[in-house]
């Protein structure tokens, strides 16, 4: 079998799902090409090969098309070395092309410019007003955008026709063609290469027959209009891509560029793209972090709200992990670098919503469908009310071909075409930008229909560390007892330990260095300290001691039973306490559960733990649980559901889980950062909380809402106005404005869903 290679194109200047759709039908025909993902929204463009293909064909396809391409850099390794590298791996490589080109998105931006003028100076196949579409997120005012200047162009030489045709009337007609040249020129040019590279439907070879008709009918004046509203409605929609397409960059400029680096006790400023892993830097208050990391020394609140969306900052001290983006309050901090900046938080959060943006919605497949006949069924439509009223029923040629030409203006599937891309596309970015990352539109489609969440115990709905629950003491004050467990444990690293040193640390109690401290496997420690012995056990080792008696057993078989794990403290051989722990839910587990509760959604937990565990924390958050699990009866679990007709969504930390994240409909990894399974997950909640899996469905079912909404728009604007035009009511220009009018309409309402609630 041949090897697939896989390379990634920035392509500028798309703005519409019909560009989308020319690149796609072009690059498809190129020998070699085994499949193509475009992405209006991102400015990207994937194309799968075997190798055979010449990529400059593939280039020059794009351009010829009229937009701009560039490869990202070190983006074409085979397929299948890619894969089979480990993630990270190639994550960096793709990133790091990604960061040269992307990083300083404006800069990128004018560079495109700048390389355009170029070509169009070198009178190659660029030609002035070329794009379809405008070069895509605007930099700068729109009137200096190439699009912009066409559209002032056309504008002027109408005006100018309307002037020349009062002074002197009997020229007026030449004005209006001539007016309608200069618009029309760039377009048929483009309509011409279209159809060559295989799509002869296009907005613009629909707008050129129009045109070029009306002027035969003697309506130049309106051809001239209908030209100039064209091209405006095309600046608007870039204007509106741009705005979708600024608001998931904006992340990466949240970055700040530059970083201050220790270096031999010095501190200085260097660009924040070259720091390397275990690099220190230090962070003064104010700052943004250069880079993810783990604090070395330093504590401060930090304000997490650029990246996360969280209101209030959150207390970190050594050891916290911290996110490039993020602003440092109160003092300064050092910071371990454990991410490159081509792989911190944000840049792989770039990343994966634009290869997401690639990755189609099936409504979105099924509208792509429908408008490969739909263009075609109206040009059919067009031609028959243009010919058969004066053939058959001798009404008037002109009055009848006029009616056919604007109803081929009105066929234009664009915004049809666009509502469900430029939704998808906002509620991605919208997600991501409060780290909830949704790997593409099939799976943010699928959301929406969950009826059942499966969450993991430890470390998803619980904090994943044992915490101290309980001291009770006998004969010393609970201080005392605390402390004395907490001598023995000093220098463990075992989680009940770290309980009892953390709990001890909270109380400020005092903690004395102890004497012959000794670990007795399996059963617990023992040490001397101010000329006392003392033991902390198990239960069980306690009772091989003698030293519990009836009433202590019973508060160990009630403390057992509520899910928590007990050591006994003994002092000289003597019971002087019991410490219970347990591994507590998390702050906002309760909540979270009750919104997916109210919207209709059931959820169950699925955990390893023993079955006394996991009754008490199912039943401290009031849910359905199954117990004393090994992955694979997950796997099995999360089936069962399936054929009972549940639409699941299995959530948990992704490691243990993977066989069923992997088998549930929508796998979704909980956790932070870098060490989220976003290889087996379909979604990722960035900040671990168990509100955002409710969040998550809630923004799905608004974007298809959102979806259903534009398409609504789309096809009742059409209605209304092909009633009207057959009816003689509306005319050309009304209908090239319901055609705009629509696709402008459909992306604002898409944009909507960027401003995000709560």
């Amino acid at each position: 079998m041949a090897e697939t290679s896989e390379t990634r194109y920035r392509v500028g200047g798309m703005d519409c799902a019909a560009c989308a759709s020319k690149i796609d039908t072009a690059v498809r025909r190129v020998a070699g090409v085994a499949d193509v993902s475009v992405s209006v929204m991102a400015g990207t463009m994937t194309v799968r090969h075997d190798g055979s293909s010449d990529l400059q064909a593939i280039e020059q396809k794009v351009t010829g098309l009229g937009y701009s391409v560039s490869p990202f850099a070190g983006s074409a390794a085979p397929a299948h070395e890619r894969n089979s590298h480990d993630h990270h791996d190639h994550d960096h490589g793709d990133h790091a092309g990604h960061d040269h080109e992307g990083h300083d998105h404006a800069g990128h931006d004018h560079d495109h410019a700048g390389h355009d003028h170029d070509h169009a100076a070198h009178g190659e196949t660029e030609i002035e007003g070329l794009h379809g579409h405008d070069h895509g997120p605007m930099t700068g005012p729109w009137w200096q955008s190439r699009k912009g200047r066409l559209t002032i162009l056309s504008g002027t030489a109408l005006v100018a026709a309307y002037a020349i045709g009062h002074l002197v009337p009997s020229i007026a007609s030449y004005a209006f063609i001539i007016a309608m040249l200069v618009g029309l020129v760039p377009i048929a040019r483009r309509a011409v290469m279209a159809a060559l590279s295989g799509t002869p439907f296009s907005i613009e070879m629909l707008m050129t027959i129009a045109a070029v008709g009306a002027v035969v009918i003697n309506a130049g004046e309106e051809a001239a209009t209908v030209v100039f509203l064209f091209l405006v409605g095309e600046l608007l929609e870039g204007v509106a891509a741009g705005k979708a397409r600024e608001s998931i960059q904006s992340l990466t400029a949240l970055v700040p560029k530059n970083a201050l680096l220790e270096d031999n006790g010095q501190t200085r400023e260097v660009p924040a793209e070259s720091l390397a892993v275990g690099a220190i830097i230090m962070v003064r208050p104010g700052d943004r972090i250069s880079a993810d990391g783990i604090i070395v020394s330093g504590q401060s609140a930090i304000d997490e709200a650029p990246v996360t969306g969280e209101s209030t900052p959150v207390r970190k001290g050594v050891d916290a992990v911290v996110f490039a983006g993020t602003v440092n309050g109160d003092a300064v901090l050092r910071v371990c670098v454990t991410a490159a900046a081509a792989d911190n938080t944000i840049a792989r959060v770039v990343k994966l919503v634009e290869e997401a943006q690639e990755s189609k919605a099936p409504m979105e497949r099924f509208i792509d469908r429908f408008s490969r006949y739909y263009t075609p069924g109206v040009v059919v439509v067009a031609a028959l009310v243009a010919v058969v009223p004066p053939l058959l029923f001798g009404g008037s040629w002109s009055e009848w071909v006029y009616k056919g030409l604007a109803i081929l203006l009105i066929g234009c599937p664009c915004a049809l075409v666009i509502s469900t891309p430029a939704a998808i596309a906002a509620s991605l970015s919208a997600g991501a930008r409060r780290g909830l990352l949704m790997k593409g539109g099939a799976v943010l489609e699928t959301l929406g229909k969950v009826t059942m969440v499966a969450f993991d115990k430890t470390g998803t709905l619980t904090e994943g560390k044992p915490q101290v629950t309980d001291i009770v003491s006998f004969g010393l004050s609970e201080a005392q007892a605390l402390s004395r467990a907490a001598v023995l444990e000093q220098g463990s690293s075992h989680p009940l330990a770290l309980a009892i040193l953390n709990r001890a640390k909270a109380d400020s109690v005092p903690v004395p260095p102890a004497f012959e401290l000794e670990a007795l496997p399996g059963k617990g420690v023992s040490g001397k300290v101010g000329g006392e012995t003392l033991d902390l056990l198990s239960p069980s080792a306690a009772r091989e001691r003698g030293a519990l008696d009836g009433d202590k057993d019973v508060r160990i078989a009630v403390l057992n039973d509520e899910g928590k794990s007990v050591s006994v403290l003994l002092v000289n051989g003597v019971a002087a306490g019991l410490i219970g722990m347990r591994d507590e839910p998390r702050e906002d587990a309760k909540a979270g559960l009750s919104t997916l509760k109210s919207a209709g959604v059931k959820a169950m937990m699925l955990t390893g733990d023993n079955k006394r565990t996991a009754a008490a924390v199912a039943g401290m958050l009031g849910i359905d649980w199954r117990g004393e699990m090994m992955p694979e009866d997950k796997q099995r679990v999360v089936g069962e559901l399936k054929r009972q007709g549940f639409i699941v969504a299995k959530v948990g930390d992704g490691i243990n889980d993977a066989p069923a994240l992997a088998a549930a409909d929508i796998g979704i990894a909980m956790g932070g950062g870098t060490d989220v399974a976003l290889e087996t997950a379909d979604a990722a909640v960035l900040h671990g909380r168990v509100g955002d899996v409710a969040r998550m469905i809630e923004l799905s079912k608004r974007t298809m809402r959102n979806i259903l909404q534009n398409i609504t728009i789309a096809l009742g604007l059409k209605a209304v106005f092909l009633v009207t035009t057959i009816a003689g009511i509306t005319g050309l220009w009304p209908a090239i404005l319901a055609d705009t009018g629509a696709t402008v309409l459909v992306t604002i309402n898409a944009l909507r869903l960027l401003r995000v609630r709560g």
